[in-house]
């Protein structure tokens, strides 16, 4: 019989792979589809950049720790894979701004440092005189003319709200997202919904007022914004695993080549293995896709596409170690502040579930576009440097009970601008030239679990099509 099934491949084993897998077996299963699914992962382990750490009681995220309440997907496949009790809440609070060697609270009704209540806005000290009265001008300016070219975060943003608005709030909030430079990243690619704001609006601040609920732009309790797994997003990538009890899942299976052979295909492992298949998924970073299919001139342009170096720096120590704290969740820091951080999260607060009691958790990154060399130091340089930071602001005293350093080598994805073209391009040129392969993944619609997730789900519907 199974001579007669449909050969899936699905070439990944992080959040896109797993959702692509989980989506396939269950469609299957429903419509008695003739698939044989395959996963292949080149680790030993599931997940991607999904890791958690539990360590004395401590649960920490060495990846992403959380997604987005509002994009749904994410909570959604946490539920059908029975965790539903285990999703928690963000806990509020003041968030900051470090500049100038001092943290300045996130103006109130600032959605994504785009400012909405004027109240807030006229009395913080992040930005002068002259910065404010140049960001209002965003009221009278004109709306650009819509030539279909892409911009830049960096043009757009300055164009409409100024310089000093924008290098002291909005980008050290936006660029964190991708570890980018918000001068290359493109604006189609990363945050289109502003660009249809001001293409509706005219105004960004009139028309991001007019489009954000009033629960996540008032200045008094916000909603909370963000979800994620109690017991850690790990078990949330477990849960996955246990569900794919018709998916074959083989790991430490590195593809080096994938080429079509009579109307099917070919992938060849590293070890010289050719596994048949008559639709791929490939999900890994766009790095690895260009290397398996080398010989598709489509996939050129998956070779010029940067990507960033960063490491996330968690720290545990004991309450009283931390004598200068704030009542907040963290702080982002401006890229005029003389710091090595680029952002720090105080966990324990954020997320209740994440440190015993009497207990404090710092997460802290360091890496950006042009600035990575931090990361290649050694772990005690890095920790060192990170509380020296710190202190210029925190008074910690002596060092973690323990900290747990994750390097991310060129592993955050750069949308430049042009980006989207190019990724339609790409797509298409694959299409054409090797049809029933499909991409997905962070290197391609969005970084974040539940972009990954909707990806999945896309190229599941596509192989389903395409069969």
């Amino acid at each position: 019989m199974s001579e007669n099934k449909k050969k899936i491949v699905i070439v990944g084993g992080g959040i896109t792979g797993l959702t692509a897998a989980y989506y396939l077996q269950k469609d299957m299963k429903t419509a008695n589809l003739p698939y044989q699914i395959t996963l292949l992962e080149g680790t030993d382990r599931l997940g991607g950049k999904i890791q958690t750490d539990t360590t004395n009681g401590f649960v920490i995220e060495r990846g992403p720790d959380s997604f987005l309440e509002r994009k749904e997907s994410a909570a959604r496949l946490v539920k059908e894979v029975g965790m539903e009790n285990e999703l928690v809440p963000n806990s509020t609070g003041q968030a900051f701004v470090l500049n100038n060697d001092q943290l300045y609270p996130i103006p109130g009704g600032a959605v994504m440092g785009i400012p909405t209540e004027l109240s807030p806005f006229i009395s913080t000290n992040l930005f002068s005189l002259k910065g404010k009265a140049r960001a209002a001008g965003d009221l009278v300016l004109p709306r650009r003319e819509d030539d279909g070219n892409d911009q830049s975060l960096g043009l757009f943003f300055r164009r409409r709200l100024g310089s000093e608005v924008v290098e002291n709030l909005i980008e050290p909030l936006l660029s964190g997202i991708y570890a980018g430079d918000i001068d290359k990243l493109s604006l189609m690619s990363t945050f289109p919904q502003f660009y249809e704001v001001e293409k509706k609006y005219r105004s960004l601040i009139l028309g991001m007022k007019k489009t954000t609920p009033a629960s996540r732009r008032s200045t008094g309790k916000k909603k909370p914004a963000f979800l994620t797994v109690k017991s850690g997003l790990q078990s949330f990538v477990r849960a996955i695993e246990e569900k794919l009890t018709d998916v074959i899942i083989r790991k430490n299976v590195k593809i080096d080549h994938l080429q079509r052979s009579e109307g099917t295909y070919l992938l060849t492992t590293t070890n010289g293995e050719e596994i048949p298949a008559d639709a791929i998924i490939v999900t890994t970073p766009h790095q690895q896709v260009y290397h398996m299919l080398r010989d598709q001139k489509a996939v050129a342009p998956l070779n010029e596409m940067p990507s960033t170096t960063v490491a996330t720096v968690a720290m545990a120590f004991p309450e009283e170690a931390v004598k200068k704290s704030m009542d907040g969740t963290g702080f982002v820091v401006s890229r005029n502040a003389d710091y090595t951080i680029t952002a720090c999260t105080w966990t324990h607060r954020k997320w209740k579930h994440s440190a015993p009691a009497g207990k404090v958790l710092l997460r802290c990154y360091v890496g950006r576009a042009g600035k990575e060399e931090i990361v290649e130091k050694s772990d005690e340089e890095i920790v060192q440097t990170v509380l020296n930071d710190l202190n210029q602001i925190m008074e910690i005293e002596g060092h973690p009970e323990f900290y747990r350093i994750t390097r991310w080598r060129q592993s955050m994805p750069q949308y430049e601008v042009g980006h989207k073209k190019r990724i339609e391009s790409v797509k298409a040129g694959v299409e054409k030239d090797m049809p029933g392969v499909f991409l997905a993944g962070a290197s391609y619609h969005g970084v974040g679990l539940p972009d990954c997730i909707d990806q999945g789900k896309d190229a599941v519907t596509a192989v389903k099509n395409f069969l």
